[in-house]
C-alpha cells in the first residue's frame, strides 16, 4: 500500500535480494522484531534460517552472533564468565555471545534444559545476571532460535516457560524451483548493504505502538486466547503473554500495511504463529493427528469476529 512505511519497504526489499520467495516469513519475522518479541523457526535443514538472520542484521546495521547449541554447551558459554585479575584483584567480565543485538540460537533443543534456561531472563527482561550482577542488553536484542522437527535423537524438548518466551513459531519451508534458481543467482551477484539504522528501528517500533486497536478487537484477542484453555485435549492453554504478543504483532502488521488501525484480518493472520506453540496437548489428542495449529484454526472458526 502507498502508506506503507518506506523503512519497512526498504528492509523487505533488501532481504528479498538474498531470501527469495519468503515474503510471508519476512513479514512475520519483522512483525516479531518490531513488536519486541523473539522467533522460533522449526524447519528442515538448508531452508535459509541462518542466511535470513544474517541478512536481517546486515540490513539493519546491527551486531549479529550465532551460537551452535550442543549437549555439552554450558550457560557460561552463552552468558560469559567473570575471571579474577590477579594484577587488579578484581573480577573482569568476559562477555559471551549473548551480548549482541541479533542472536541466532541454532538447534536450541540440542542443549540441556539448564543451558536453554540461560536465555530466559535475556528474552524476557533484556538483561542477564552473572554472579549476582545484572547486565543490560541492547534494546534491540532479538533472538532467532531454530530447531529441526525431523531429528529427535539427542534433543531436549523446550519447556513450556521457554516456549512462552517466543513471540512466534513458524517455518520457512522450501520454495519453488524458479525461486531456488533465483537464490543461486543471488548468492553470486547480490550483496547486502545496510538500509536502516538504530534510529529507523526505534521509529518503526514507536509507530507500531501508536497503531489504534479497538476495545472490541482487544476482547476478540482475549476470547481467542481464553478459548485455548477450555479446548478438549489441551492440558495447558495460552497465557496472557500470548494475548499481549498477538495485540502487538497485529499492530505491527497494520503498520506494514499502511493502516492506522488493526483489523480482524491482522489478528487472524498472526494467531496461529503466536498461539499454537504455547499449547501443551495431551498424548491421546496428539496421537489422533491433532496439533496446536489445528486447534487454533478451530478456535478461529468458532470465536465470533467483531464487525
Amino acid at each position: 500500500m502507498q502508506n506503507t512505511p518506506p523503512i519497512y519497504q526498504n528492509i523487505v526489499a533488501n532481504l528479498e535480494k538474498i531470501i527469495t520467495g519468503q515474503t510471508n516469513s519476512i513479514r512475520k519475522l519483522l512483525a516479531a522484531f518490531i513488536s519486541g518479541g523473539h522467533v522460533l523457526l522449526e524447519d528442515l535443514p538448508g531452508t535459509g534460517k541462518t542466511t535470513l538472520a544474517k541478512a536481517l542484521a546486515q540490513s539493519l546495521q546491527i551486531t549479529f552472533q550465532r551460537i551452535q547449541f550442543t549437549p555439552d554447551l554450558l550457560p557460561s558459554d552463552i552468558l560469559g564468565v567473570s575471571i579474577f585479575n590477579q594484577q587488579t584483584h578484581q573480577f573482569t567480565l568476559h562477555k559471551g555471545p549473548i551480548f549482541t543485538e541479533i542472536l541466532l540460537a541454532d538447534e536450541i533443543n540440542r542443549a540441556s534444559p539448564r543451558t536453554q534456561s540461560a536465555l530466559l531472563e535475556a528474552m524476557e527482561e533484556q538483561q542477564i545476571s552473572i554472579d549476582g550482577t545484572s547486565h543490560q542488553l541492547s534494546e534491540t536484542f532479538f533472538v532467532i532460535a531454530t530447531q529441526n522437527p525431523i531429528e529427535f535423537h539427542g534433543t531436549y524438548p523446550l519447556p513450556e516457560a521457554q516456549m512462552d518466551r517466543f513471540a512466534m513459531r513458524f517455518s520457512l519451508g522450501y520454495v519453488s524451483a524458479a525461486e531456488e534458481v533465483a537464490i543461486l543467482n543471488n548468492q553470486t551477484t547480490k550483496t547486502i548493504e545496510s538500509c536502516a539504522n538504530q534510529t529507523d528501528i526505534h521509529t518503526l517500533k514507536q509507530a507500531a505502538k501508536a497503531i489504534r486497536i479497538s476495545e472490541e478487537l482487544k476482547y476478540y484477542i482475549v476470547n481467542l486466547v481464553r478459548a485455548t484453555r477450555n479446548m478438549e485435549g489441551v492440558q495447558l492453554g495460552a497465557s496472557l503473554r500470548a494475548a499481549l504478543t498477538l495485540m502487538k504483532a497485529s499492530q505491527a502488521l497494520a503498520l506494514f500495511d499502511g493502516m492506522e488501525f488493526v483489523t480482524p484480518e491482522h489478528i487472524q493472520e498472526i494467531a496461529i504463529p503466536v498461539i499454537a506453540h504455547r499449547l501443551k496437548i495431551d498424548s491421546q489428542t496428539r496421537f489422533s493427528g491433532s496439533s496446536g495449529e489445528k486447534i487454533v484454526q478451530d478456535i478461529l472458526r468458532q470465536v465470533e469476529v467483531p464487525v
